[in-house]
């Protein structure tokens, strides 16, 4: 059974919910305007987006209009929109108990290490921030451009793992 509702609710999983899944939050609601709606969440979020994580969004001209840590909490609220993706980003939240999503949302893991852990000087800070907008970057683009309404629940599975995979920097 093809999915054919658009657009298309995707939240973006994380435990701080700071950097990775803010990040992709704001690259989707770039390139996949009208087709998809953006979410992110952490499990344990931290309360702030991370200074970097706005400093390289805003460098690379995506907007950060109401980029905000939460709590993956708000979407298994009533009145929440209904998913129809779930990414986790992160290999914590992949590993940890995920309410239970209404709708049977697609899920894949597309883990990317945390910039926000990187230590080092500050270069080394800036280009982990870089290092893992690009790698979200190349996959929501593939994602994007996937012709959801014409493949299977089982096939668009596959498809969104394989996207998980891919390290263009790597």
């Amino acid at each position: 059974m093809a999915m054919v509702r658009k657009p298309y609710n995707v939240l973006f999983l994380c435990t701080g919910n700071s950097a990775r899944s803010i990040m992709a939050e704001a690259l989707l609601r770039h390139w996949g305007k009208d087709k998809f709606n953006a979410f992110s969440a952490g499990s344990r979020p931290n309360g702030r987006v991370h200074p970097r994580t706005m400093a390289i969004l805003e460098m690379m001209d995506f907007s950060v209009d109401g980029l905000r840590s939460k709590s993956w909490d708000e979407f298994v609220a009533e009145g929440a929109p209904q998913m129809d993706f779930i990414f986790t980003v992160c290999a914590k939240a992949a590993g940890e108990t995920c309410p239970v999503w209404p709708g049977q949302p697609v899920t894949a893991h597309w883990g990317v290490d945390d910039p926000a852990a990187q230590e080092g000087t500050e270069r080394a800070r800036i280009f982990a921030f870089r290092k893992a907008l690009l790698e979200l970057e190349s996959r929501i683009k593939l994602f994007v451009s996937l012709p959801i309404e014409s493949l299977d629940r089982i096939r668009l599975k596959k498809e969104l793992v394989y996207i998980g995979r891919i390290t263009p920097l790597s």
